[in-house]
């Protein structure tokens, strides 16, 4: 994408008009009333002259370099428009609506305009946006009115008139903008396409993101994993609920609802989600004003002692946490204060609190490895409210903390507020929201020193022997592997199974070295085992093995048995291969065997992954309890367990062809015995 796109020195608006309400005439009159300064020009062959200044039959006739189009004309005519200026004009905005969101026939429209930027080598915003506006060229190539103040949050939107509302609000919040961006169909510029320009833009801080969808999952994680690295993404996703699953055949299938993976997608990603357009707003304003907390100590100053218990109760479950202030501080905030007043943390300055006392405090902890300061402030019949946010306002110059304010109240309260918000002082409007965007914005800054995830190295032979065995069981018309197929495979990629024993029908019964053994069967037609009776467990002897069998082979004639040692229980885990249709594959792995669904204590990880970032995220997770050593217990071996999981990983990575994957259960030991798969389905 050329840069010129949003920073254009000349302009064409196709479809410009002086007809009332007409997209053409406001896209018009913004371009030329709000003092963009470079060159313009007027495409419409309705008229020769419009708004005093000539206007132009065609694209084509404008002999002048053009950077960006504006196209505001019926569908059926954007085509023509992109084919006549295509040769000099490399850059449009198709604000026309009528392509793929409008039916069929819309469909073919967008699909000849994508041929075209392909043929022709064209950027094109749209179709079916709002267009884009950059403040510090005081350009709004847009429909929306009005021009946003200039500053350092990029804004891209999937909803125009959500962009539309977000800029209202943004007035009302002090937010400034680099551009605001509307993406509409995003038949070609995407929202990777758009982070990976406003990765290199100086103006922009931080990307906001309003989406409802994501086109290519796979390359929008990997380009938000990069950009996240410079600066902070923050997205309110849209479609939160998950639609009603399809009928699906593997345990995996069932745990996971689209919204708990795009947590995990953005979260792997280093990006910030949003909970709510709340949370978008404090999320854009905090990042745009303060830099990230430098530790996760937080401190918090207040003249109400109610106010700071709230407070207190919202670092719970958080990163940052109350600094514990040692008895040299707490002596230091003794002198400042009055007898009655709380040291410890949170600093009750009490209700009579003026200015002076935020002052003494705020100076004190900028002594301390502080990484963020919370102010909070009821409007007491005393409090002298823009004082203190005056003091606050010039604390910020030298302090190294983040520092934030939660000022509670209504009319009292109001002015103070904004004259914090025009000096760079997020408020927040109670505590809860205060900590959460605090909390959010250290997370990122720690996630965005990770690096770059590296997945394990291919393997082609390996690749080949997988093909070759998928192949012979498409050959024979079968939509899952067999377990010593499934076995052999799971080998490759250094996952041990429990050995196994075939028993076709019609062939001799093979010596079974070891009892006891289970008998099940190994069909792709039956592949919830326990729900179907369709093993036998605790076989003794040979002649028991003898009967099971033929038990099993007059309740499903025809169908391949296996015979396996039995294994002694301790715990079981599921791992499995989910198929995201934004983001592919996606690894599960939680608490295993018939109450998988039940309990559904499952997690979830996008490849790719490193080993060391896999074992982190299992020690994180929501069985870590297995690996520290729960209730006196020796913890399970978590090297050995996230060494499977990256096998795996490498297994997804390699071989797409497979529609659905579980092991369940994978056996794990915490007396050196080794973990190994009872059942694996590989579904093709």
């Amino acid at each position: 994408m050329s840069d010129n796109l949003f920073a254009p020195q000349s302009i064409a608006i196709v479809g410009a008009s002086n007809k009332k309400g007409k997209i053409g005439t406001i896209v018009t009159e913004n371009i030329l009333k709000l003092g963009y300064g470079g060159k313009t020009f007027l495409v419409n062959p309705s008229y020769k002259m419009l708004k005093l200044k000539r206007c132009y039959a065609a694209l084509s006739a404008i002999k002048k370099p053009v950077d960006v189009a504006i196209v505001c004309v019926p569908a059926k005519f954007v085509a023509d428009v992109v084919k006549d200026g295509a040769a000099t004009v490399k850059n449009f905005v198709i604000i026309s609506a009528g392509f793929s969101e409008n039916g069929a026939e819309g469909a073919k429209r967008e699909k000849e305009l994508s041929d075209l930027a392909k043929k022709h080598k064209l950027n094109i915003l749209g179709p079916n946006c709002l267009g884009f506006i950059a403040p510090n060229l005081k350009l709004n190539a847009s429909f929306a009115g009005g021009l946003p103040s200039a500053g350092n949050i990029a804004f891209v939107s999937q909803s125009g008139a959500l962009a539309v509302a977000i800029m209202d609000k943004a007035k009302e919040e002090h937010l400034g903008f680099s551009n605001i961006i509307s993406v509409g169909n995003k038949m070609q510029l995407d929202e990777t396409a758009l982070l990976e320009y406003l990765e290199n833009d100086q103006e922009t801080k931080v990307i906001g993101m309003y989406l409802e969808g994501i086109k290519d999952g796979v390359r929008f994680l990997k380009a938000a994993k990069k950009v996240s690295e410079k600066k902070p993404i923050v997205i309110l996703k849209a479609g939160k609920t998950a639609k009603a699953q399809q009928a699906i055949s593997s345990h995996t299938g069932a745990l996971a609802g689209s919204d708990e993976i795009m947590d995990v997608a953005f979260a792997s990603a280093g990006i910030i989600r949003a909970n709510d357009l709340d949370d978008f707003f404090n999320l854009l304003g905090l990042i745009s004003f303060a830099d990230a907390p430098r530790n996760g100590a937080a401190a918090v100053i207040t003249n109400a002692g109610g106010a700071g218990v709230l407070t207190t109760d919202a670092f719970k479950g958080k990163e940052i946490a109350l600094a514990e202030f040692d008895e040299k501080t707490k002596k230091q905030l003794a002198d400042q204060l009055p007898g009655e007043s709380s040291v410890q943390n949170p600093v009750d300055l009490l209700g009579d609190a003026g200015e002076e006392r935020y002052k003494n405090v705020l100076e004190l902890l900028n002594k301390k490895e502080i990484g963020s300061i919370i102010c909070v402030l009821t409007p007491q019949e005393q409090t002298p409210v823009q004082k203190i946010a005056e003091v606050i306002v010039e604390a910020k110059k030298t302090n190294t903390a983040a520092i934030a304010t939660v000022f509670i109240g209504g009319e009292r309260i109001g002015s103070a507020v904004s004259y914090l918000k025009q000096n760079n002082i997020p408020n927040f409007a109670n505590p809860d929201s205060a900590v959460e965007a605090l909390d959010k914005y250290y997370k990122w800054s720690v996630s965005g020193k990770r690096g770059t995830s590296a997945a394990g190295k291919k393997s082609p032979q390996r690749k080949k022997r997988v093909t070759d065995i998928i192949a012979k069981a498409q050959d024979q018309k079968r939509g899952a592997l067999l377990f010593p197929e499934a076995a052999e495979i799971m080998e490759l990629y250094g996952i041990n199974c429990v050995k196994a024993y075939a028993i076709l029908p019609g062939s001799p019964v093979p010596e079974v070295a070891e009892f006891p053994v289970v008998l099940k069967i190994d069909s792709d037609k039956v592949l919830h085992k326990s729900d179907k009776q369709a093993l036998i467990l605790n076989i003794k002897d040979k002649g028991a093995l003898l009967s099971a069998i033929d038990k099993l082979q007059k309740n499903f004639p025809g169908a391949q048995l296996v015979a396996q040692p039995m294994q002694e229980k301790q715990t079981e885990i599921i791992l499995g291969i989910k198929k995201d249709d934004i983001f592919g594959s996606v690894i599960v792995y939680g608490l295993g065997g018939i109450y998988t669904e039940v309990f559904k204590m499952v997690d979830f990880l996008i490849p790719p992954m490193s080993v060391a970032e896999i074992k982190s995220s299992i020690l994180k997770g929501k069985l870590k309890f297995l690996f520290e050593g729960a209730r006196g217990q020796a913890a399970y071996d978590a090297d050995e367990f996230a060494a499977i999981v990256a096998g795996l990983m490498d297994f997804a990575l390699e071989n797409g062809q497979v529609r659905e994957f579980d092991i369940n259960p994978l056996f794990i030991y915490n007396d050196k015995r080794k973990a190994s798969a009872v059942d694996v389905k590989i579904i093709l």
